[in-house]
């Protein structure tokens, strides 16, 4: 049961979060990153990056104020000049996120000439996927992303 409410959970993070580009959402932090936080029940997530261009961060879901789950992501733009048409794209791609997979967007999405594409590995609990965006075939952007349960059994 947790594992779906995990999954209901991220998507209405993500819809919530850098998806929805309200940036009055997010919150300066005094190292020079970016965070955006939800919370919904038992459940929150703080999504924390770097970026601009290239960008990187990292989203941790919380259950019951333990960490729970998260992903590492890292992504840049080919062509600086077409820096915020990408990230609209990504904006709107990472709206449809899929249910089945939900860490980005769909497998594909097109928006004006521009078509959005993400392969992945894995599920919920353990998974790994790069997402690319192409202009006319022609590559524009590219992100990589990883990550799965955390603190599942006490270690260290």
């Amino acid at each position: 049961m947790k594992q779906e409410e995990l999954v209901r959970f991220i998507l209405d993070s993500n819809r919530a979060g850098y998806a929805a580009g309200d940036l009055k959402k997010w919150t300066k932090e005094n190292d020079g990153s970016n965070s955006i936080t939800f919370e919904k029940g038992l459940w929150h997530s703080h999504d924390n990056f770097f970026g601009g261009e290239p960008y990187g961060g990292r989203v941790v879901i919380f259950y019951e104020n333990k960490p729970y789950w998260m992903m590492l992501y890292y992504g840049w733009v080919f062509n600086v000049e077409e820096i915020n048409t990408v990230f609209g794209v990504l904006r709107n791609a990472l709206k449809e996120m899929p249910q089945e997979y939900p860490f980005r967007g769909p497998k594909q999405f097109w928006e004006m000439e521009y078509e959005y594409c993400n392969v992945w590995n894995g599920n919920v609990n353990r998974f790994e996927g790069k997402e690319k965006i192409k202009k006319k075939d022609a590559l524009v952007y590219q992100a990589n992303y990883f990550g799965g349960l955390v603190d599942s059994n006490k270690g260290i």
